[in-house]
């Protein structure tokens, strides 16, 4: 059986990789707290909410050759008694209009049988804010 840091690494490293997504230990009924004034800050009651209203248009944005990432962990923290793991990431992508879009995120995800069943997302709100502002979601 796999630690909930040992879930969230692999799920972080096959995203890194491009050979799978983040989703993949996202609970269906999961909440996700986005925090601050972005344009995506509010509270999501579930998993395909989330998608749909956030990682869906947010993916649209950048382009299939060089799609949003992560491409350095910082951290992922967690200790052995605790359901909550933190992890320190930056993420980059080519978006659909050239430009380069580069945040730093500290996500805290807390896990129950071995999926995320609530999180909350920290990132420069401005950097985000300009990329939904300015590039129009697309078709890959």
């Amino acid at each position: 059986m796999h630690s909930n840091r040992e879930l969230v690494t692999e799920a972080f490293a096959a995203w890194s990789s491009g050979t799978g997504y983040v989703t993949s230990i996202f609970a269906e009924n999961m909440t996700w707290e986005i925090v601050g004034h972005s344009a995506a800050s509010r509270k999501y009651a579930n998993k395909q909410e989330f998608i749909d209203e956030v990682l869906t248009p947010f993916g649209e944005r950048f382009s299939a050759k060089e799609p949003f990432r992560p491409v350095r962990i910082r951290g992922i923290y967690a200790d052995d008694t605790s359901s909550t793991v933190i992890v320190l990431w930056d993420g980059s992508g080519m978006t659909r209009i050239g430009t380069r879009y580069d945040n730093t995120y500290a996500w805290f995800m807390t896990l129950r049988d071995g999926a995320v069943v609530d999180g909350t997302a920290f990132y420069d709100s401005i950097s985000f804010n300009e990329l939904w502002e300015k590039v129009t979601p697309g078709t890959h």
